[in-house]
């Protein structure tokens, strides 16, 4: 009997979880799905996240130790932290054309803003209080940041993923560097354990379906009521269009134009999203690309033809540094506030906005939410009240799940353009994913 493909699987799961949301919420039983259906989601959650400080140190080692040319590492390495910041800046920018265009905060109502301002005021005092302390750091706090005092601290918690990576690269170009036949075992060691590490994965994906079921079935019961929804209706379609551009549009183009991993834009086009396509399902279930990743790295190397030595490094990067989504919904969001509050914004702030969230972005956590806090340092750049973060609060949720798609989308398309230029981009493994499943 053939099996149906994980995509589909994933895909079931989030329309069977959407219904029972609604049964659930429409009987009023919401409590009951907090309860005995949201712990399943978290569990799935968890797993994934459990998985992925090992996927990135074993992966890092592994791909960095088998190019066995420090120079290769240095040009993978700028190629990709160019063209992470490059896609970042059109981000920025796409949002705010489109959120200038619609000018959806002209639609809100003084009677509404008061409403929400009231109802979210207590989180957005909280995202403040991080903000101030993410800016009372210092200019440099990021660099001084890179590297950790304690390795073990660093990998305790996937908030610290860029310093995992740092340590990864530093064990991984020692071990080139060394004469290969005393770092035989230390690779073998690592060999072997990227191998445990993706069986783990396999067998994590076989609870997948039943995972998204169950985290779409507690959004759905917890959400707000549908009168904040439909006041906030112009904001949230202004963010799905300049995501969706992204995702269906800017993204298949660049693969079509650099990667060309298939003849004609029409069947690069599909060839890409029929490989990334479970991911960007996991990441809109998720909304953590850190969760996400180990998935996403699978798909890329097994589907799209991305080698290991430049997924390992590409991806673990991008899910920390490329936050594509999440830099287009802080600058939409921003000038949406602004209008809201009646504000003209000049030129000269506009461009501002662009600058720092574009930054802002590159240091949000790969976890879900963590962009709200950055929000509030790009509010007070453009001098924005920062009390208006609670406009948005209704919708951030859902909104927080595209663009987690977006960012995944774009790690596995700036992977497929860094493997084409260094020549380590080839035809798809003939094993796939749903085989895996099969043998798990």
């Amino acid at each position: 009997m053939k099996r149906i493909p994980l995509h589909w699987q994933i895909l079931g799961g989030m329309v069977f979880g959407v219904l029972v949301g609604f049964i659930f919420a429409y009987f009023e039983l919401n409590q009951f799905v907090t309860d005995w259906i949201k712990p399943f989601g978290t569990i799935f959650i968890s797993a994934l996240k459990l998985i992925a400080i090992p996927l990135i140190f074993a992966s890092l080692v592994k791909g960095i130790s088998d190019l066995k040319d420090i120079a290769k590492l240095s040009k993978i390495g700028i190629r990709t932290i160019g063209i992470y910041l490059l896609t970042t800046v059109f981000a920025v920018t796409i949002g705010t054309t489109v959120v200038n265009v619609f000018k959806p905060g002209k639609l809100i109502t003084e009677e509404t803003r008061t409403e929400l301002v009231e109802k979210y005021a207590g989180d957005a005092e909280k995202r403040q209080e991080a903000a101030a302390e993410q800016k009372g750091k210092g200019p440099l706090q990021a660099m001084v940041d890179l590297v950790p005092q304690n390795f073990f601290k660093a990998a305790s918690g996937n908030g610290n993923m860029l310093q995992v990576i740092v340590c990864a690269i530093f064990f991984a170009i020692a071990m080139v560097l060394l004469p290969p036949h005393k770092v035989e075992t230390v690779k073998s060691f690592f060999d072997g354990l990227n191998e445990i590490v993706l069986k783990i994965i396999d067998l994590i994906m076989l609870y997948a379906p039943f995972g998204v079921a169950a985290l779409l079935a507690a959004l759905v019961a917890d959400a707000p009521g549908k009168d904040m929804f439909l006041a906030l209706a112009g904001y949230a379609l202004v963010v799905l269009a300049g995501l969706g551009f992204l995702i269906f549009v800017l993204y298949p183009t660049i693969v079509a134009l650099f990667a060309k991993p298939k003849k004609g834009f029409f069947a690069s086009y599909f060839h890409f999203f029929k490989g990334i396509s479970p991911a960007q399902l996991l990441a809109f279930s998720t909304s953590s690309s850190a969760a996400t990743l180990p998935v996403t790295m699978e798909r890329v190397e097994e589907h799209l033809g991305v080698e290991k030595e430049v997924a390992s490094f590409v991806l673990p990067v991008g899910a920390t540094i490329n936050m594509d989504g999440t830099s287009l919904y802080q600058a939409v969001a921003a000038i949406f506030i602004a209008q809201a509050f009646g504000m003209d914004l000049t030129l000269m702030q506009q461009l501002g906005i662009i600058m720092t969230a574009t930054l802002a972005s590159i240091g949000s956590a790969a976890v879900p939410g963590a962009g709200m806090v950055m929000l509030v340092i790009v509010l007070g750049s453009a001098g924005i009240p920062e009390a208006g973060l609670a406009l948005i609060f209704a919708v951030d949720r859902p909104l927080d799940m595209c663009r987690t798609v977006a960012n995944v989308t774009g790690d596995a398309t700036v992977s497929m353009v860094v493997a084409k230029s260094v020549d380590k981009l080839g035809d798809p493994k003939p094993q796939n994913w749903d085989d895996h499943l099969a043998e798990a």
